[in-house]
């Protein structure tokens, strides 16, 4: 919470995400538990294939490549299905380079995977530089792109020489909120900038007024104060201090002393 800004009760928030699968274990889920407060999840954005008659401006020519970096399930929902559209069998001897363990098992969606050669990471591309650095001058690499940016990938390939094609195969977009009359909850939150563009894309004569904007990520907080907005729980977790670590933790420590002032 800034300084500057006055304690106001929340009764409302939405969290501009889609709605969990098990809401009971949600991370939100407590706050409408112990102050009674209605969550409301909504996705801001939604991804999108980027169709195959663009993709083919690229000039990739996938029987060339013999390795491929996926850095989200998105990258391997949509690399299946660009293969599928352009009627190419991936080999059994390509190989997968993974962000993750977690991305790396998503591959069983579409491939055996004891029948292929997968490698990952712990969590961030960094954890990936060396294994890729030991297969560098054997593979082809394609490193399949969308319009939230992987420089860091492709900056890294290109310092040290991969022979490696990139190419956009899915984009995110702002979602359709014309459900929505107004946005008119207490609290808005934020994950992305794309989140915040599509905000105002959906309404563009949006007033903050009194609604409290807590944002998650440097990029989002970014995209939040170009886009004039007062954020009342800001990125840095630094500025929550150790009380609250989380976005969650730190939306609740606003609530319990603003929600306290009526109580």
């Amino acid at each position: 919470m800034t300084e500057q800004d006055p304690l106001k009760p929340v009764r409302s928030i939405l969290v501009s995400q889609p709605e969990p699968s098990d809401v009971a274990k949600a991370p939100f889920y407590f706050l409408e538990e112990k102050y009674g407060i209605k969550v409301t999840y909504r996705s801001f954005i939604k991804v999108e294939p980027v169709p195959a008659k663009d993709f083919r401006k690229n000039h990739i020519d996938f029987a060339e490549i013999t390795a491929g970096i996926f850095t989200t399930k998105f990258a391997i929902d949509y690399f299946f299905a660009m293969c599928k559209e352009m009627r190419f069998v991936v080999s059994q001897d390509f190989k997968y380079f993974c962000l993750s363990e977690n991305i790396a098992n998503y591959l069983q969606t579409y491939i055996h995977m004891r029948k292929r050669k997968v490698f990952f990471g712990e969590r961030v591309f960094s954890d990936m530089k060396e294994v890729l650095l030991k297969h560098k001058k054997k593979e082809k690499f394609f490193v399949p792109t969308s319009n939230t940016g992987t420089k860091g990938i492709v900056d890294f390939m290109t310092e040290n020489n991969f022979d490696f094609k990139e190419g956009m195969l899915y984009q995110t977009v702002s979602a359709d909120l014309s459900e929505f009359s107004d946005i008119t909850y207490d609290m808005l939150v934020f994950f992305t900038p794309f989140g915040i563009k599509s905000l105002f894309e959906n309404f563009p004569d949006f007033k903050q007024n009194e609604t409290r904007i807590a944002v998650f990520g440097e990029s989002a907080q970014k995209a939040a104060l170009e886009a004039g907005i007062k954020i009342t729980i800001p990125s840095s977790l630094a500025s929550f201090s150790a009380e609250a670590p989380a976005i969650t933790t730190a939306i609740e420590a606003y609530v319990h002393r603003a929600n306290a002032v009526i109580q």
